[in-house]
This record gives C-alpha cells, sequence and structure tokens, in this order.
C-alpha cells in the first residue's frame, strides 16, 4: 500500500515538474515589456462586437478600408475580453490575428492580452460559473463543424416535424430554444471548450497577462501590491503554467496538478482585480504607489470593470495615473466605442466626441499629460 501511494506521490511531482519546465522553456522568448515607443492605442472589453471594434481601428487611422494594418510602427494593445457577451468573438479573434502579422512587418505591433472571459472559456468554467454569456451566436461559432452540421440537421429535422403536424410556431423560438437547451448538455460543452483550444488554445496560452511600453502598464483586469511584488515576467509565466495545466486537466478529465494555483481564478488576479476601478482613491493610493514603484511605471492602463463615459476625464483615477479603457464598446452595454492613444507620453480619447473625426484630425485635439492635471496640445502630434 505503501509502495503504491510512493509511486502516485513520484509520479504527480514528476509530472508537475515536466510541466513546470516546459512552461518556462516555452514562455521564455515571448516579450513583455518595450521601450521607445512613439505611438500606443488601446482598446478595452470587446465582447463579441466586430462591428465596433472595426469602426475603431479605421477611425484611429490602425487599418485601411480593406481592414489591412496601416499604422506602421503604432503598438495596439487590446486588454483582453473579446469573448462573451456578443456574438462575434471569432471574427475578432482572426482579424487580430492577421493583423498582429502585417503590424510586425510594418515595424508596429498588435498585443492581445488575456481577459478573465478568455480564462473562463479556455478551461470550461465559464458554463458553471456565467453560461448565459456565452452567446449562441458565440456558442455556434466554436463547435467543430462536423457536430455543428448534425445539430443543424436535427434542428431542421425538428421544424419539418413541427410542420408537418400543422402546429403554429415562430422559427426563431424553435431554433433559440433548440441552441439554448443543447448548450447545457455536457457533450456540447466539451465539444465547444475542446475545438476552441484546439483552433485557437495555442495562440490565447501564449498572450500576456500584463505587458509595460515605455513606462505605461497594461491589464485587464489590474495589478495590486501583492502581484506587483512578483514582477512582469513572473506573472506572465506563472499564468501560463497554470492556465496550461487547467487545460491539461479538462481534456483528460482529471484534476489539475497544480492544487493550489496561485493566479488563476484569483478575486485578486490581475485578469480579476477591480479596486483600482472601483475602491475610493484616497484608500488605495499608497498602494498605488508602491505597485507602480515596483513595477517601474508611472501609469497603468486597466479594462474589466465597465465605465460608460461621455469624457476622457471619466476614464481616468489617482490624476491620470490610471486610466480605464472598458467603455462598454460592446453593443451588450451600449458604451461609446472608444480608444484610449497615447502619443509621446501624452493622452488622448478617441471616439467620446469625435466618432467621426480620422486619425490626421488629433493633431487639433487636446492631449492629457499624467502628473501634470490638465490637457495642453502636444506639438507635432499626428
Amino acid at each position: 500500500m505503501r509502495s503504491a501511494r510512493t509511486r502516485r506521490l513520484l509520479f504527480c511531482l514528476f509530472s508537475l515538474l515536466w510541466l513546470v519546465l516546459s512552461g518556462l522553456s516555452a514562455s521564455r522568448d515571448i516579450p513583455y515589456e518595450w521601450t521607445d515607443v512613439e505611438r500606443i492605442a488601446v482598446v478595452g472589453d470587446l465582447h463579441g462586437d466586430y462591428r465596433n471594434f472595426v469602426k475603431i481601428l479605421k477611425g484611429t487611422g490602425l487599418v485601411d478600408r480593406d481592414l489591412h494594418w496601416a499604422a506602421g510602427d503604432v503598438h495596439l494593445v487590446q486588454t483582453g475580453d473579446v469573448m462573451d457577451r456578443g456574438p462575434e468573438a471569432r471574427r475578432i479573434f482572426d482579424l487580430l490575428r492577421r493583423l498582429e502579422e502585417e503590424a510586425e512587418a510594418a515595424g508596429g505591433k498588435v498585443h492581445v492580452l488575456l481577459g478573465n472571459h478568455e480564462e473562463m472559456n479556455l478551461t470550461g468554467v465559464v458554463f458553471s460559473t456565467m453560461a448565459e454569456a456565452v452567446t449562441l451566436d458565440q456558442f455556434i461559432s466554436f463547435l467543430p463543424d462536423d457536430y455543428r452540421k448534425q445539430q443543424e440537421d436535427a434542428l431542421a429535422e425538428k421544424i419539418l416535424k413541427l410542420r408537418s403536424r400543422g402546429r403554429s410556431f415562430r422559427p426563431k423560438d424553435v431554433i433559440d430554444d433548440f441552441w439554448k437547451s443543447l448548450r447545457k448538455t455536457r457533450a456540447a460543452q466539451s465539444k465547444y471548450v475542446i475545438h476552441l483550444n484546439d483552433e485557437y488554445g495555442d495562440w490565447l496560452r501564449r498572450l500576456n497577462v500584463a505587458i509595460k511600453i515605455n513606462d505605461v502598464v497594461f491589464v485587464h483586469g489590474g495589478i495590486s501590491e501583492k502581484y506587483s511584488r512578483w514582477g512582469l515576467r513572473e506573472i506572465n509565466d506563472r499564468y501560463r503554467l497554470e492556465i496550461a495545466d487547467y487545460w491539461h486537466a479538462y481534456r483528460r478529465s482529471q484534476p489539475p496538478r497544480i492544487v493550489q494555483p496561485s493566479i488563476i481564478y484569483r478575486g485578486d488576479s490581475p485578469l480579476w482585480y477591480r479596486e483600482l476601478a472601483t475602491v475610493p482613491e484616497e484608500d488605495l493610493e499608497d498602494e498605488l504607489n508602491a505597485t507602480l514603484s515596483n513595477l517601474g511605471a508611472k501609469t497603468m492602463i486597466i479594462a474589466h470593470t465597465p465605465k460608460l463615459v461621455k469624457t476622457a476625464t471619466e476614464m481616468q483615477r489617482f490624476g491620470g495615473r490610471v486610466w480605464i479603457v472598458d467603455t462598454g464598446i460592446s453593443e451588450a452595454y451600449g458604451g461609446p466605442a472608444a480608444a484610449l492613444i497615447i502619443e509621446n507620453g501624452y493622452f488622448n480619447v478617441w471616439g467620446l466626441e469625435n466618432e467621426d473625426r480620422t486619425d490626421s484630425d488629433t493633431s487639433r485635439s487636446s492631449l492629457f499629460r499624467p502628473g501634470i492635471g490638465h490637457f495642453r496640445p502636444v506639438p507635432g502630434a499626428r
């Protein structure tokens, strides 16, 4: 008995060691910090709203009319939560992946960060916590083609039977009820999660949780003082290790090998932390000072907590040292399709009072410099 327990323990230890070493090896070449970047565009939670994302990309001059990268060496940061609440997450992912390659070729960058909704979908937890957030369109789009076709055939047969019996019904109601019922089944949920991981998992699990460009940190939820002591490399490496462990556990239908995760699904982790957006500033001032100091940063850009703003000032906290870019872009929230523009250290917002302006018009804007406390024009800003 003792020998069997010892073998199981050794197997678990060797498995965990393999997971750690393979995770560290895989993430060693993934950068998380850039310097000397003149212009950055930041887009918050999209929640499946492809149309508004395209509106932002075109309005800020990041892409041309055919949706190809047109911004040269500009860096675009999308802060996560592409998934859920809206219908077209998959279409947004496909666009972002293509723009990553085009921006790289032009000397720019597209940085897609992980959000808590990507975390929940990659590990299937979304179905036990907020299944309704997975819209029917999103659910169907991530099902395997052959499985989806089988279900569509079954649905068509059901509608034919109803018609043959002379039943009065609204086709849309029958269709929606069919997919809602399927979304509740473990078999369909498993097909969804496995196909999502097969198609996008390798890409998503390599994404960063937090990055720094110049002296600005970008993250989905926020970084507390506790995690700031880790540093960005450890935050990203540890997260990749744990999300990979949870995915392997899901695929094996076994518990994760990491019994007590230190970052994934923790309420104070960088994907879930809300205090920088919600706690009174005077109560968090000292912690923010320590956090930024630990990260070697002057400003932190966060999302995750929707704030339907009308002015750039409403996006700021702590004198502009924290900016909230989740403006409720998705139609599910009804907020403005806005983007934060950082140019040579000055901050401006596209999309609040200038939806019809093009990127070339931003030279007439006033820009905000964190720490100065007021807006002023930037000489030569384009």
